[in-house]
């Protein structure tokens, strides 16, 4: 008879591996990080920042999976540092604009490094990094999806 608490053991989880290898991933990313002065919540949001220059912070949310009260003190710690000014749209006030500034746009010359550093922590070959991508978005999109359903 199969022991109805199987089902409860830790290695029999799938959270944990995700959640401990997202832990130890960021906490390999610090130190590199650490010579941008960003935190890594930071550096995805300039990494978002980056490819769009100006955004709404509700797009910035939808694309970090991240509410508004984990983004507003991250924008303003950001903002203090130069790199973005926040501001409201011209055409709807209830929307909030971020923008690149200049030195938040040099930054990224500084953060090139950081994908090469990171993939010689990780140690993948192309392969296993696009199956692991590629599996993570998958699990994403279903939680997403299933999320969009309950609300």
């Amino acid at each position: 008879m199969e022991d109805k608490y199987n089902c409860l053991k830790l290695d029999n989880q799938i959270c944990f591996p995700l959640y401990a290898c997202a832990k130890e991933v960021v906490r390999a990313y610090k130190p590199y990080l650490d010579e941008l002065d960003l935190t890594y919540t930071q550096y995805i949001t300039m990494m978002v920042l980056w490819e769009e220059r100006s955004i709404n912070v509700r797009d910035i949310g939808r694309r970090l999976y991240l509410d508004s009260g984990t983004l507003t003190p991250l924008l303003k710690k950001l903002e203090k540092k130069g790199y973005i000014v926040r501001k409201r749209s011209a055409e709807d006030e209830r929307n909030l604009i971020v923008e690149l500034t200049d030195e938040g746009f040099m930054l990224r010359e500084r953060a090139l490094k950081v994908p090469k550093q990171m993939g010689e922590c990780i140690c993948l070959d192309d392969k296993e990094l696009a199956d692991i991508y590629d599996k993570l978005y998958i699990i994403l999109d279903r939680l997403s999806s299933k999320n969009r359903a309950v609300k």
